[in-house]
């Protein structure tokens, strides 16, 4: 290997030095690809497995290599939603001492996927209103710590699905910039202006190639970023006044940001003269109120829509076995091993690849309430699990990439015997965890 060869990682993975860094990216063997949906991009980007994962490698310069190598960093260090970094290669030669560009390696976002291979035939009106929300979302974050992207776009971005809504990901950060001072409104507009017509662009070339559903229009989804954005930015940020014997209404819009999704770090409380009226204006918000709170609880890390999810469900459960005095935690746990566990370990391990667990159980609560309203009756769970396995699960392609050497699969029955009944005294005997879901 060349000693000019040069990584920068944080963490060296001893599985780099045996990638072919002395051949150009496009003539690497199949041996160490692998193949994954991609976005477009002005950079050769290609998906190689290493040590186990798989990792993302554009080649490009040296210099926008490290630049955008540190940029994720910052942005990691700022808990905004990206891929992580991985390392940079630079010095690379070819076998007769030329020159070849240098490489920035990030780690493959698993349960990832561009826009483009979010849709197997036709992009529908809602599917694309969901994507462009979920990018006005991540722009919101993103501009929120300071950070201006300048070439936003849906290929810039990753998706993953999000308890029937999508989370979207900053995957090219090689043009932004990070201002500690914030961005003023023009920085935050002229974002919105590239992205609102880099969606259009994008949206239209789907048409060209016969992948939009007739009807839809490329301008009208496109212009909606910039709805998305501003009225989740005004819940954010805008400014409000109220009497002083009104302040029920700062809890109220702690509550409101909450349903969104954030929590506020710190607010600005201004009493006017006369001392009659105060302002407030949440100054530092993170997003990810839910997710917090699960995790607080169960332990689970999950997205921010499927942390709504759960919870709603957690709470039901709490609200039927009649335990709202009890406390939040051993509740959850209980909710955690009786409800969430079963369900996740029902689903035989050769198809745990296709979603994670956390999606699998969204889904499954879905399932049910459609089989239930077809019905007109409620349909229990062992039941459901069987029709979303058999009807729906097994029929999706995997959104997780499963490495290593092939091995043999089992199927795991669906739990249909009735939970053993309670002998502690709280008058729960012989309930089942599936008629608490």
């Amino acid at each position: 290997m060349p000693h000019a060869l040069s990584i920068t990682a944080s963490s060296v993975d001893a599985g780099l030095l045996t990638l072919p860094w002395s051949t150009p990216l496009a003539e690497w063997p199949n041996e160490y690809i692998v193949s994954l949906p991609k976005g477009i991009s002005r950079h050769l980007v290609r998906f190689a497995n290493l040590s186990g994962r798989v990792v993302a490698i554009k080649e490009t310069t040296e210099e926008m290599a490290r630049r955008e190598y540190d940029m994720l960093g910052n942005l990691t260090r700022l808990d905004a939603p990206c891929v992580d970094r991985v390392a940079v290669i630079a010095g690379r030669t070819d076998a007769a001492g030329e020159p070849l560009p240098a490489a920035l390696v990030t780690a493959h976002l698993r349960f990832s996927l561009p826009y483009r291979a979010l849709f197997t035939q036709v992009l529908r009106p809602n599917t694309a209103t969901r994507l462009v929300d979920a990018l006005a979302a991540l722009l919101v974050r993103l501009h929120n710590v300071g950070f201006f992207w300048g070439d936003v776009s849906l290929s810039n971005t990753l998706f993953r699905r999000d308890a029937g809504a999508f989370a979207a990901y900053l995957v090219d950060a090689e043009t932004g910039e990070l201002h500690e001072a914030g961005l003023t409104r023009g920085q935050r507009m002229h974002d919105l202006d590239v992205a609102r017509t880099n969606i259009a662009g994008e949206i239209m070339d789907l048409e060209a190639g016969g992948r939009l559903e007739g009807g839809v229009d490329a301008i009208a989804i496109a212009d909606g970023i910039m709805s998305s954005y501003w009225s989740l930015w005004a819940a954010l940020t805008d400014r409000e006044s109220f009497a002083a014997a009104e302040s029920w209404r700062l809890t109220e819009r702690v509550r409101r940001l909450n349903d969104l999704g954030f929590d506020i770090g710190e607010m600005s409380i201004e009493a006017t003269a006369d001392g009659t009226k105060v302002s407030i204006q949440p100054k530092v918000v993170d997003a990810g109120h839910h997710q917090r709170r699960l995790i607080r609880l169960t332990g689970l890390d999950v997205e921010e829509n499927q942390a709504r999810r759960l919870l709603n469900d957690l709470d039901e459960f709490r609200a039927r076995i009649s335990r709202l005095g009890s406390d939040e935690e051993m509740v959850a746990h209980e909710w955690l091993t009786r409800v969430f566990e079963p369900v996740v370990m029902a689903i035989p391990f050769h198809l745990r690849a296709k979603l994670e667990p956390a999606e699998v159980f969204h889904q499954v609560l879905e399932h049910r309430w459609y089989m239930s309203q077809a019905q007109s009756r409620s349909v229990p769970l062992a039941e459901v699990l069987t029709s979303y396995i058999e009807d729906v699960l097994s029929h999706r392609r995997d959104e997780a990439t499963v490495m290593g050497p092939p091995t043999e699969t089992m199927s795991l029955p669906v739990m249909s015997d009735p939970a053993p009944a309670d002998d502690d005294g709280d008058g729960e005997d012989g309930v089942d965890w599936r008629d608490l879901v």
